[in-house]
């Protein structure tokens, strides 16, 4: 498989932005958990972050991006993005409603940009794994670059 194939939208929009990155594949045909992912490719499971999408009180979507053995506390995801009340995207709508597929899911170059919070633990990691845009591929990448290339903001949103 030659690097043009490998392309993603994520992988297209860092380049676009001039924002370096890395890339990992590895052997999947379906959706395994972000911690699974991390033990397969030898990952350290702090620096590995899943993609979660979530729909607002008022219908909108927001993405939030959490290490993979934490829990999202929706309370504080509700309060990042100033909405009454969040609760997580319904698995069947996560391809129409961000163009990527469960499991490949990430913040970077979704069908429609939308309002991006990544947890504050990520701050303090020179480096962070989230998805590539597919199943079976990892970007790695600056957290203040992941930030950016997601247009996103920081905030504790995890339970600790």
């Amino acid at each position: 498989m030659s690097k043009k194939e490998l392309k993603t939208n994520a992988m297209r929009l860092l380049d676009r932005l001039k924002i370096p990155y890395e890339y990992e594949t590895y052997e999947c045909d379906e959706f395994v958990s972000g911690v699974q992912t991390a033990e397969q490719i030898g990952l350290p499971h702090e620096q590995v972050y899943k993609t979660l999408v979530t729909t607002g009180k008022s219908g909108e979507h927001y993405v939030f991006v959490i290490p993979i053995e934490k829990e999202l506390n929706l309370k504080e995801a509700a309060k990042a993005v100033h909405e009454k009340s969040v609760e997580m995207l319904h698995v069947k709508d996560i391809t129409k409603v961000t163009g990527y597929v469960r499991g490949g899911c990430t913040a970077i170059g979704m069908k429609k940009q939308f309002p991006t919070v990544i947890d504050s633990s990520a701050r303090s990691l020179e480096e962070i794994y989230v998805s590539g845009g597919k199943i079976g591929m990892q970007l790695k990448l600056a957290p203040e670059n992941l930030k950016k290339a997601a247009n996103a903001e920081f905030a504790d949103i995890i339970f600790h």
